[in-house]
C-alpha cells in the first residue's frame, strides 16, 4: 500500500507542463460535445506550455493541486472581474485531472482557494460555469453555490449559456 501526498501551493514556473496536461485533460473531458470540435481545439491550442509559463509569472494567484508525482489540478482566482455582480473575489477556473475528479480532491482545493480569498478580504466569491456541463453545475450546487445571474456567450458560433454561482 502506498501513500498519497496531496499538498496545494501556488504555482511555480517549473509547474507549466503540469498545468498545461491538466488544462488539455480536463476541458476535453469537460467540453467535448458542448464546444464545437474545431473551436475547442483552437482554444486548447492557444493554452500550451509557452502560455502557462508566462501564466505562472503574472500577478493572479494560480493554485495548484500537487500529489506528489506532479500537478493534478489548478485554481485561478483573484478579485472578482464584473462589477456588476454582488462578490469581491472570483474564481476564474478550477480543474482537475478526469482521473482525479470524483474522490474529494476538488472540494479540497476549491476550499482552499476560498479560504485563501476570504483572507485577502474577498468574503463573497463567484465563479462561472457553462450551463451544459452539469457536472461542474452539480458540483458547485453541491459546494453550496447559488446562482445569481446568467449570460449568453457564443463560441464557435454556438450560443451556450453561462452561470454564475455565489458563494459566501
Amino acid at each position: 500500500m502506498s501513500d498519497l501526498l496531496v499538498s496545494i501551493r501556488q504555482a511555480k514556473s517549473e509547474d507549466a507542463e503540469g498545468l498545461s496536461r491538466v488544462f488539455d485533460a480536463a476541458w476535453r473531458e469537460a467540453y467535448q460535445g458542448i464546444i464545437p470540435g474545431l473551436t475547442l481545439e483552437k482554444m486548447l491550442a492557444r493554452r500550451g506550455l509557452r502560455w502557462w509559463r508566462s501564466t505562472v509569472t503574472r500577478g493572479r494567484p494560480l493554485a495548484v493541486l500537487d500529489i506528489g508525482q506532479g500537478v493534478a489540478g489548478y485554481a485561478s482566482y483573484g478579485r472578482c472581474r464584473d462589477r456588476t455582480l454582488p462578490a469581491d473575489g472570483e474564481i476564474d477556473e478550477l480543474y482537475l485531472l478526469p482521473e482525479y475528479q470524483g474522490v474529494g480532491l476538488g472540494r479540497r482545493l476549491f476550499r482552499a482557494v476560498c479560504n485563501d480569498l476570504r483572507a485577502r478580504e474577498m468574503s463573497r466569491i463567484v465563479l462561472w460555469a457553462l450551463a451544459d456541463n452539469a457536472r461542474a453545475c452539480a458540483f458547485y450546487e453541491g459546494m453550496g453555490g447559488r446562482s445569481v445571474a446568467q449570460i449568453e456567450e457564443r463560441i464557435g458560433g454556438v450560443p451556450l449559456a453561462k452561470i454564475a454561482y455565489l458563494f459566501r
